[in-house]
């Protein structure tokens, strides 16, 4: 079975972590430190995405239905 990531987003990935082990690790607008293992992951993947590095899309979220 082929990679669904890209060795370079790998190393990405691992870049955000060791900068949020560190605490200088920063998310988009707000600038705050970020804690969460989840976020740190996703934004190695956001840049590997922008660079451009074989990461699959972003999944949909469900929308919500109007009541009424």
């Amino acid at each position: 079975m082929a990679r669904k990531y890209s060795k370079k987003a790998s190393a990405q990935v691992e870049r955000a972590m060791k900068k949020r082990k560190a605490g200088t690790l920063k998310s988009g607008r707000s600038g705050r430190k970020v804690k969460s293992r989840k976020q740190a992951i996703a934004i190695g993947l956001s840049e590997a995405r922008a660079e451009g590095d074989k990461v699959p899309k972003k999944r949909k979220t469900a929308k919500k239905r109007k009541a009424g």
